[in-house]
């Protein structure tokens, strides 16, 4: 059975960027299939991970709402979704990515949200591990795109507001009945000692699992607009992420075949 992985976390901490830092790492660490869940309408995954995708979940949906009257001679409605769905994953090296895309119509997004819980249902159990980049902010998981999460990490930028509303994105998914078998926080974009906010990440009932350390160069790759497979091996950031891959999500792996 595959691993769920969901990272979330407020808008400006980096979480699309640790989701494709964490999708290579797991990759490079001996992950052999990984489905990786762009479900953030404002979709950059495909960008940092340097793939390119045309369609969308939503976009599929919209089409079919339009067009629900004149579906190919002799295919139902699911038949044909499944069809453009498979259609529109894109795939290279052990990752398949489905983008879920910001749905344009009203009505539109809730559809698009029930057939992404339900797709990620179906897919996971094809891929070693599923890696979910969630919206900014905690609308997703109020409308439980992964009622059963695996490894759950929240980031935070290097602050007390971002501890804060890490804090307050773990309540709501505890609160929402979201079965979540690990929690970690990890705080992003970390300048200097993490002493000032201990007492927050304590008060936050979270357990830190670690600090990526700001670099210029995610920000030079990002104003080249180069995928963050780049960064170089040696780099601290690519070492900090490999740390926690191993530490969480590959100790959970008693079950899952990487061979």
């Amino acid at each position: 059975m595959g691993r769920i992985i969901a990272v979330s976390g407020k808008g400006g901490t980096g979480k699309t960027t640790l989701s494709s830092l964490i999708i290579s790492s797991i990759l490079d660490n001996g992950g052999k299939s990984v489905l990786a869940v762009d479900a953030d309408p404002n979709s950059t995954l495909a960008d940092a991970l340097g793939v390119k995708t045309e369609d969308t979940l939503s976009g599929i949906c919209e089409d079919m709402l339009k067009e629900k009257e004149n579906l190919p001679a002799g295919m139902t409605k699911d038949r044909y979704l499944e069809y453009k769905i498979q259609q529109s994953l894109v795939e290279r090296e052990g990752l398949t990515l489905l983008t879920m895309g910001r749905p344009e119509g009203p009505g539109c997004y809730c559809y698009a949200n029930n057939l992404l819980r339900e797709i990620v249902k179906d897919l996971t159990g094809s891929y070693n591990f599923t890696v979910i980049d969630n919206e900014a902010g905690m609308e997703h998981l109020s409308r439980k795109t992964a009622r059963e999460i695996d490894v759950l990490f929240i980031v935070s930028d290097f602050s007390i507001i971002g501890v804060r509303s890490a804090a307050r994105i773990y309540n709501l998914a505890t609160e929402m009945g979201i079965k979540l078998s690990k929690s970690f926080l990890i705080v992003n974009k970390a300048r200097e000692k993490m002493s000032f906010l201990e007492k927050e990440i304590e008060k936050s009932g979270l357990t830190l699992i670690g600090s990526i350390p700001f670099t210029d160069e995610i920000e030079n790759l990002n104003l080249q607009s180069k995928a963050l497979s780049e960064l170089p091996r040696e780099s601290d950031v690519i070492k900090k992420v490999d740390e926690i891959v191993r530490k969480t999500i590959f100790q959970l792996n008693d079950t899952v075949n990487l061979k």
